[in-house]
């Protein structure tokens, strides 16, 4: 399971890093988006991954910490899906109203393929 996530996680930010690199700016954007699910994942593992233990203790019980999952994990995550979706619709305005001023989506000095 840890190998698989960690190629996943490898594989994720191998081809955002290759997007950010191109000269179109959606290609910029969707190189972004794959990195912040990259970094989420990693947080996420960073939680010790644990299938069907509560997040929560109950009260009046004595707690022991290796039967619970982390909760800090999961809602920087989550906190970060929402941030993340809000920055992406952000920059799609962006590159809009660019495209509508300028009618092209390239960086400044770089020629099309």
């Amino acid at each position: 399971m840890e190998a698989v996530l960690a190629l996943g996680i490898g594989v994720l930010t191998a081809s955002g890093v290759w997007l950010i690199l191109r000269p179109r700016t959606f290609q910029v954007i969707i190189g972004l988006s794959l990195i912040s699910y990259a970094v989420n994942l990693f947080i996420y593992a960073m939680g010790r991954l644990k299938v069907d233990a509560p997040a929560l203790v109950g009260s009046g019980t004595v707690a022991n910490p290796d039967a619970y999952s982390d909760p800090l994990p999961q809602a920087l995550v989550l906190t970060a899906i929402v941030i993340s979706f809000a920055m992406t619709a952000l920059l799609l305005v962006v590159l809009l109203a660019s495209r509508g001023l300028t009618g092209t989506d390239h960086v400044d000095g770089v020629e099309d393929e």
